[in-house]
């Protein structure tokens, strides 16, 4: 998974920066995002502060990791039916 270059805190400010009447473009400029990820970010993130942004990406990170776990689990497990399979 990808790091973001900005913190949740950062994101959040940028956001708020946005609902304080600054236009994209300038937030673009100022911050060296783009303006697809910055419509990204108010869809996802719109009217979160930086505490629920950084726990909602917390969460985002241990499901990742959860998934990894999960499919390696399965993989073993399907291995472990075919050799029982073979043997009988």
């Amino acid at each position: 998974m990808r790091k973001s270059k900005f913190s949740p805190q950062q994101i959040a400010k940028i956001l708020k920066e946005f609902d304080k009447g600054k236009s994209v473009d300038q937030i673009s400029r100022e911050h060296g995002v783009s303006a697809a990820a910055f419509y990204k970010w108010r869809s996802k993130y719109a009217g979160m502060n930086s505490k629920e942004l950084k726990r909602l990406k917390e969460l985002e990170q241990e499901n990742y990791r959860l998934k990894q776990m999960y499919a390696s689990l399965a993989l073993d497990h399907q291995m472990a039916k075919e050799i029982i399979e073979k043997k009988l």
